[in-house]
């Protein structure tokens, strides 16, 4: 009976685990969804939604295994970069995530910290891909980030080993809301800058981000919120000398 409670609880701690995993795999790609979005209203350049999400699909299903067939047969064509991040990025998650559920995780810490960091050092090769390599003795543009990418995988596999092979410290409850809307505060602030200006979105991002915490003061979050406001319309401008604009375009026009 014990027996059976322990191997379902691990059960329970490997599926989610690897349902994290699997959504990292695809992190990139969900976050080029969500920044597409505001093309709609105008914030940024670039690719449509419907265009990120059907070439990243077609990438993750058709486009990568293509790729692998070509390679196999000697084919040297060069890819895309949604195949090439599905390749290099998406493909070696998900591998982990499948092994993750056959695996007895004996520290979750370190499995799943070693496994992030591997994540982060795929996505740095990928990113630097595109980057000149090395020309004989002369470094290139790609040669440090592809370096130090290839150690951070090996370091980050090695910690992920040892969450394996050693008893350590299960994963501890992560509190989400902060980390979340500070993030949601720093892509507004990217994506909002331009059209409504650094009075508006400075005090609309520093409001953003005091939601994350229910021990926030709004009195004292607004006058603070104002103050930071002000600071950043003396700095961009006239201490930094950056043209950036003041207020909304509507109200500049």
């Amino acid at each position: 009976m014990a027996d059976t409670m322990g191997h379902s609880a691990t059960t329970t701690r490997n599926t989610s685990v690897v349902i994290a995993f699997c959504l990292l795999a695809v992190a990139p790609q969900i976050f080029e969804f969500i920044w597409s979005i505001g093309t709609f209203f105008g914030w940024g350049a670039g690719r449509g939604p419907a265009t990120v999400l059907t070439s990243h699909a077609a990438a993750l299903v058709v486009g990568a295994p293509g790729a692998l067939l070509r390679a196999v047969g000697g084919d040297t064509k060069q890819t895309s970069s949604d195949v090439l991040l599905a390749l290099v990025y998406s493909y070696p998650l998900f591998a982990v995530a499948i092994l993750t559920i056959f695996m007895t995780i004996r520290s979750a810490q370190d499995y799943v910290g070693g496994i992030v960091l591997m994540a982060l050092a795929l996505f740095a090769l990928w990113a630097s891909s595109d980057l000149q390599g090395m020309r004989g003795f002369s470094f290139g543009a790609g040669t440090a980030p592809r370096m130090f990418g290839g150690l951070l995988v090996a370091l980050g596999a090695g910690i992920a080993l040892t969450g394996l092979l050693t008893d350590g410290p299960a994963m501890a409850h992560y509190a989400w809301r902060g980390p979340l809307f500070v993030m949601i505060s720093i892509v507004f602030f990217a994506l909002a800058i331009r059209p409504l200006g650094v009075v508006v979105t400075a005090f609309a991002s520093f409001l953003i981000a005091a939601t994350g915490t229910h021990e926030t003061r709004w009195v004292e979050a607004i006058i603070v919120g104002a103050c930071l406001t002000l600071g950043c319309a003396l700095l961009f401008p006239y201490v930094l000398g950056l043209p950036m604009p003041m207020f909304p375009r509507f109200l500049a026009q």
